[in-house]
């Protein structure tokens, strides 16, 4: 059976006489596999049936025409009217539906991103994309290839915290190596924008450790954003790349970033004027590469790291000592640190403002709050669930067909009569 094509009405018939139940709805999704050319083809004609479909009723067969109207080039009167019409689809569509051609689905949704990104909108597209994530997604452990669309949009449009709730989740399914690049370099960036470097680091690390077999770009500044973070967060930086890292990146990524190799190995001599001489001197490069910013967080953090290194030897000390000692041109601008490390939690302190006068504290947690046992009974659960996850994946591994053919390969490349056997007996 065939579906009826030949005009708008009876495409219109077809598709909501096949939306009730679940079969209908599979053998309607068989019909319009075969007709897709001809929608395709003739999608200026089909395009006004999307006025007589409900989509959340007849999500598939809409689907299907929209995808086919979003196509071809979108001229510039008609992208507002885009963006509406499939912000309106995704907001209602039924999930069960859809999931029966997610490659429609995402298709619409990269369009949408593609058009408010033409109309300098990102904004636009933040809602909308989070509800296609949720609704295409398997689970929450799945990426899609909307995600690193989504993180985009959050990130010219500043919105770091709704962009940041779905890096909250653990992703173990990838798809396509390229989204899994993106999705971690964004939600480093994100995790930049809401002060988290320790999630930032984690997200970059990911990306520069990650298998390749040639060298991507994505990488590159990621890791450049990488030795940033590392200064700025845990104040130094090592060179030495993890034993699981590619060979490729190990080759290649410290070419590709040897200015912010060199501004690690200045940061690590804890001169401050020396550094912020290197930093004037290669500023164009820093600023041709959207870090510059970053960099100056960098030199400012190389007075906490001194003022931290004051904590290790002193229980109390005078601002304006703390100043001539981590090189700060005042007591005021000492005290300002101070406070800033205070609020952030990096050191415990207090500041007698009478005779100007810093005393540190020790760590007052005492690890039996109600609050801290339940932070580290939520780690301990997450801890229990990933290895879970990793023994099921190791002995999926362990079964997979392309696994062991390669294995059996690379044992046939020793000759094991060349090894003793396991002796029978021992003469004591």
């Amino acid at each position: 059976m065939n579906l009826n094509v030949n005009s708008v009405d009876s495409l219109v018939a077809e598709i909501q006489g096949l939306s009730g139940s679940s079969q209908d709805v599979n053998h309607l999704n068989n019909l319009l596999k075969q007709s897709e050319d001809v929608i395709r083809s003739q999608a200026a004609s089909f395009a006004s049936c999307l006025t007589q479909l409900e989509p959340s009723i007849h999500s598939l067969g809409y689907l299907y025409v929209l995808e086919a109207c979003t196509a071809g080039p979108i001229p510039e009167a008609q992208a507002n009217e885009l963006v509406l019409s499939v912000v309106r689809f995704i907001d209602v569509c039924s999930v069960e539906q859809i999931r029966l051609v997610p490659d429609k689905f995402i298709s619409i949704c990269k369009r949408l991103h593609e058009q408010v990104m033409k109309l300098g909108a990102p904004m636009r597209a933040v809602a909308p994309l989070l509800t296609a994530i949720r609704k295409i997604q398997p689970s929450p452990e799945h990426l899609t290839p909307l995600h690193p669309d989504f993180l985009q949009v959050c990130l010219l449009a500043k919105c770091y915290k709704i962009g940041y709730s779905i890096l909250e989740d653990d992703v173990y399914e990838v798809d396509q190596p390229r989204d899994f690049f993106l999705y971690c370099y964004y939600g480093g960036m994100i995790c930049i924008g809401q002060k988290r470097f320790a999630k930032a680091l984690e997200l970059f690390h990911n990306v520069v450790t990650a298998p390749m077999s040639s060298m991507n770009a994505i990488a590159v500044e990621a890791y450049k954003k990488y030795i940033l973070v590392s200064l700025i967060h845990l104040r130094q930086f090592s060179a030495t790349f993890p034993k699981y890292t590619s060979s490729v990146a190990q080759r290649n990524l410290k070419n590709f970033s040897q200015p912010y190799i060199e501004l690690a190995n200045s940061y690590s001599t804890g001169n401050i004027s020396e550094l912020e001489a290197f930093v004037q001197a290669n500023q164009e490069k820093f600023e041709n590469g959207n870090n510059l910013g970053l960099v100056k967080q960098v030199v400012s953090s190389m007075y906490k790291r001194n003022i931290q290194r004051l904590t290790q030897t002193y229980l109390t000390l005078s601002l304006q000592d703390i100043a001539n000692t981590a090189q700060i041109s005042t007591a005021k601008e000492a005290e300002m640190h101070v406070l800033e490390m205070i609020e952030d939690g990096e050191i415990y302190a207090t500041i007698n403002q009478k005779d100007g006068m810093v005393r540190f504290l020790e760590d007052p947690e005492e690890y039996k709050t109600c609050e801290m046992i339940e932070h580290i009974d939520s780690s301990i659960s997450r801890i229990m669930k990933l290895s879970k996850k990793l023994t099921t994946m190791d002995e999926s591994m362990a079964c997979d067909p392309l696994y062991i053919s390669k294995v059996g390969r690379e044992r046939q490349r020793f000759d094991f009569d060349d090894f003793d056997g396991v002796p029978q007996k021992f003469n004591l």
